[in-house]
Formats: C-alpha cells, sequence, structure tokens
C-alpha cells in the first residue's frame, strides 16, 4: 500500500463473518491501527505483530482522527476502523474534515472501506423490511440540535419512508422516541411493523418484531436499531417484509375490486395528509369520505360532529333503529351506497318529486323541500335525515323536531349557498340528543352528503382504513 496513507475501514455490525475481505486485508497491511477500544476484538486475529494499536474510549473521535492524521503524516499507513459503515455516523466525515481543516488533502490519500451498516443487519435478521425507499435517523442530539431532528422525523414520516432509528434512546436522553412514536402514528397505522434489535451480529443479539401500536421504547436502548415500516409494509409468520413491487404489480390485494383499491389508496394518501390526525375514529372516518369527494381539506376545520355521532348512527344502523335515510333532493339519494344499504337493510326515500308535495308546496306557500320533509316526516319521523342542498329542508325539520313530531335517529346537515345556509346549520346544532355531522359555513353539497351517509353505513371498516367494499 502506499505511504501517507489513511484507509477508513466498516467493520460490520460485530460480528466476524460480516467484515469483508478487503477490511480484513486493510488491517493486516496498515502499520497503525486506530480505533474505539470496544473494537479491536473483532479484528485482534488480523493485527500485525508489530502494528501499532491506539484505542480510546467512547466521546474521543477528534483525538482519533488526529492521530491518526499525526502518524499518517510521519510516512504510516494507518487503518481507522469503525462499526458498521464507515461513512454512516462513523469515522470516514471526521477523517476527511480535519484534513480539509489542516490542509494536508493534497498529502495524503483517504481510502474508504465500506461495511455493513447495523440497519442492514438488523433489516437481514428480520426478514426484508428495507425493499423500497428509506432513511436513516439519529435521535442523537449532542451535534445536531432537536428542533432539526423533529424536522426530519416529520418528514420522514410524511414521506412514507422505511425509517432506520439509530441511538434511540440513553439514560439522559429518554423522551425523544417516545415524541419520535407519535410522530409517526399520526402517518401510519397503528399495525404498521416496526421491528428492532439488540446488539445485530454480536453474541448478546436480541430480534424483537412488533407493531407501531404496542411498541414499548422501554425495551431499548443505544445499542438497539429500529426499522419502522411504510404504508405497504407487512409482517408475514415472524418476518418483517416491504414490497419492492414486482411481485404485485398490476395486481390488488386479495379480494380487493380496482374501485376499492382506488379507494384504500386514496385513503391512505388523506390520513398521511391529515394536519391533524388525532381525533376520534369515527369523526376521521366522516372527514377522510368529506375529503376523498371534495378535494377539500379545509374540512379538516368546517366538519363539525357531535361526541361519537358516526358511531351513535352506526349503531344504530346495527341495531335495527335506523332503517330508513331521508334525502332533500334525488342527486343525495343517488350517492348512497346501494351494496351497502342492501347489505343493511336500510331504505333511501326522497320525497322531492312525490306527487303530493307539490300540492303541499302549492297549498301552504312553502318550498317543495320543506313540503318534502313534512311528508317524510309523517311517514318516518326517526329516519335519518341527511340534506345536500336545501337549507329549507333543514329549516323545516328542525321546526318539526321543536314540535314534537320528528325524532330523527340522525341529521347530516351539509346544505349549500349563500341564502339561510349557515342559519339553517346553527339551528339543527341545538339539538342536543341528536347525533349530527354539519358541514359548517356556506360549504356542502348533494355529493358531500351522499358520502356522510356513506361514512355511517360504513363505520365497521374504519379501524382498517378499507373503504369501498361496497363499491
Amino acid at each position: 500500500m502506499a505511504q501517507h496513507k489513511i484507509i477508513v475501514a466498516g467493520l460490520g455490525p460485530g460480528s466476524p463473518e460480516d467484515i469483508t475481505p478487503a477490511v480484513f486485508d486493510a488491517v493486516q497491511s496498515s502499520d497503525v491501527i486506530v480505533g474505539y477500544k470496544y473494537y479491536f476484538r473483532f479484528i485482534q486475529h488480523a493485527l500485525r505483530p508489530d502494528a501499532i494499536c491506539i484505542d480510546s474510549g467512547m466521546k474521543a473521535e477528534r483525538k482519533r482522527a488526529e492521530e491518526a492524521l499525526e502518524y499518517a503524516l510521519q510516512g504510516k499507513t494507518v487503518c481507522v476502523i469503525s462499526s458498521g459503515d464507515a461513512g454512516i455516523y462513523g469515522m470516514a466525515p471526521l477523517i476527511y474534515e480535519m484534513m480539509r481543516e489542516k490542509g494536508v488533502t493534497d498529502s495524503i490519500e483517504v481510502e474508504v472501506l465500506p461495511g455493513i451498516s447495523a440497519f442492514q443487519k438488523a433489516g437481514a435478521l428480520l426478514g426484508c423490511p428495507l425493499g423500497h425507499d428509506l432513511c436513516i435517523l439519529s435521535l442523537s442530539d449532542l451535534m445536531t440540535p432537536w428542533s432539526r431532528i423533529e424536522k426530519r422525523i416529520e418528514a420522514a414520516a410524511y414521506g412514507d419512508f422505511i425509517t432506520a432509528i439509530y441511538n434511540p434512546k440513553s439514560q439522559g436522553r429518554y423522551w425523544q422516541l417516545y415524541r419520535l412514536i407519535e410522530i409517526f402514528a399520526q402517518h401510519r397505522s397503528p399495525d404498521t411493523p416496526v421491528g428492532y434489535v439488540r446488539q445485530a451480529g454480536r453474541p448478546e443479539q436480541e430480534v424483537t418484531l412488533t407493531t407501531l401500536a404496542e411498541f414499548d421504547p422501554e425495551q431499548v436502548d443505544m445499542f438497539t436499531v429500529i426499522l419502522i415500516g411504510n404504508t405497504q409494509s407487512y409482517a408475514w409468520e415472524g418476518h418483517f417484509i416491504t414490497p419492492r413491487g414486482y411481485y404485485r404489480e398490476g395486481q390488488l390485494e386479495q379480494g380487493v375490486k380496482v374501485g376499492q383499491g382506488i379507494m384504500i389508496e386514496s385513503f391512505r394518501t388523506i390520513h398521511g395528509e391529515l394536519a391533524n390526525p388525532d381525533v376520534p375514529l369515527d369523526h376521521k372516518w366522516a372527514l377522510i369520505h368529506a375529503i376523498h369527494t371534495t378535494a377539500d381539506f379545509e374540512m379538516e376545520k368546517i366538519l363539525y360532529t357531535d361526541d361519537k355521532a358516526v358511531e351513535r348512527m352506526h349503531q344504530a344502523v346495527l341495531a335495527g333503529k335506523l332503517k330508513t335515510v331521508i334525502t332533500d333532493v334525488t342527486m343525495v339519494a343517488s350517492g348512497i351506497r346501494k351494496g351497502a344499504l342492501e347489505r343493511l337493510g336500510v331504505e333511501v326515500k326522497c320525497y322531492l318529486n312525490d306527487p303530493r308535495v307539490a300540492e303541499i308546496a302549492e297549498a301552504k306557500g312553502i318550498t317543495r323541500s320543506q313540503a318534502g320533509i313534512r311528508l317524510a316526516v309523517e311517514e318516518h319521523p326517526d329516519a335519518l335525515f341527511a340534506v345536500g342542498n336545501a337549507p329549507t329542508a333543514i329549516i323545516e325539520l328542525c321546526e318539526l323536531i321543536r314540535r314534537g313530531k320528528a325524532q330523527p335517529q340522525g341529521i347530516i346537515a351539509a346544505p349549500v349557498g349563500f341564502v339561510n345556509v349557515r342559519e339553517s346549520k346553527y339551528m339543527a346544532k341545538v339539538f342536543k340528543d341528536i347525533p349530527k355531522i354539519i358541514v359548517e359555513g356556506r360549504k356542502g353539497g348533494s355529493n358531500l352528503a351522499a358520502t356522510l351517509v356513506n361514512s355511517v353505513l360504513t363505520l365497521d371498516d374504519a379501524d382498517a382504513l378499507r373503504p369501498g367494499r361496497d363499491v
């Protein structure tokens, strides 16, 4: 080997079989070996008898780099050993930075020999979690401010990267990992695979596969690498798998139709982009339906639901108490999923085109929407009323409730427009005992009212985030 040379070598995670032949050759041919004292045990048999070994403890990285540089300037071939890959949280960047600082880049050759990084070893032990786009994060804030680390965590979670976590927890850093899990929970489902390996490749090795919901930060330490899956990752027979896409290319999940597959992907996309996903599940289910229909994330601000309103209406359906949905216009009725209605034994009725409605409207001097609601209440006073067009329908319903003529199982108030729209929604909001979903302000529409009904009918699909079985 050439003189005036520093070789920065990655030893891998710790087991001799994971050290590359090139690294062994470098160790055997070097005059000086510099490294953290713990790592010398892995290369002891490869050391030359006359080799100078310089070992030091933790947090002495700069001193080791300076000593390596000093010996190299004396004409020695120096091997700086680093665990894992020397370029990943290892010594290689420090060596280059020091050479640049000292102005010796022209007089010393630097060669970097790659090694198996701990995240790669952990991935192999867990199965194949690293099959797609990934990133690596260190939670150590010794040289990186936490504010910057948290931004990177947010980006990794939002970007749906498979994420490897180094330096997850120490005696002095006990809360950072909890914060990371909190952030990832906003962008991943609870059943997202999480694997962690302690002392990868060493005799003390421990391998654990769990989920994001079940992961316990108290079970890890500084010797642990954590791998968090993306939205396609799954566990199978004890293995952590992230598909690359070759096998599933052009295929759908078993039992999933094309339309449902598109809906599932859309819902997952919306969930990942929610500003505040930490809301009750039944509200979130209605919210994602609303955004899916409108592509309007303002729904996060304007979609109002009473406490457990969607759940209460869904339970009323299952209990046979909610058998009829009344809509103000036919467009709302046409948007309610027929398969779900048939499956649950629920009927949809719109009285707008009933001949009796025109007669009532003319005789009473009211709108056809009002007349339709009057007639509907006479025949189905305990229905779910879904309004997506006419604020007068809401106004009429509220008046009939106040007079004791209507006892709805629920109200979906989503009329759209500029006249009496907001006021009608304020009226509906006062009935505390009736579960309500309200699109506040001027926004609304028939398609929105329909999709909110669909959210009520399909709430049992919310936990798995799998919409569209009735598509």
